[in-house]
């Protein structure tokens, strides 16, 4: 099977396949000039000083990193009584007595 178009349709359709297919002869190439694709000093400034910023937020990021601890579970019991003072001091401890006003008892020189 073969495409073939009608003689009356064959005339409109390449008329306009070759409009189509013309590259602008006016002078503007679709804002694609001399310079298009090119980069600037200050574009590559630009990225430099990206780069730079980025190597700078992977270090602190790295830092950052070292200090979380391997494991988020809560110690064992024998551990965390270890490392606590002991209950008798937090108990023995006199409370902080409150005025009527609402100031505290605590003396100031």
């Amino acid at each position: 099977m073969s495409l073939t178009l009608p003689a009356g349709v064959a005339l409109p359709v390449t008329a306009s396949a070759l409009v189509l297919t013309q590259q602008p002869g006016n002078g503007d190439n679709g804002g694609q000039g001399e310079d298009f694709g090119k980069s600037s000093p200050v574009g590559f400034l630009v990225l430099i000083l990206f780069l730079i910023a980025v190597a700078f937020l992977v270090r602190s990021m790295t830092k950052h990193l070292k200090r979380v601890p391997a494991s988020f579970d809560d110690p064992p019991a024998e551990e965390a009584k270890a490392g606590e003072p002991p209950a008798e001091a937090e108990a023995t401890a006199e409370p902080e007595k409150k005025q009527p006003n609402g100031a505290s008892s605590a003396k100031s020189d």
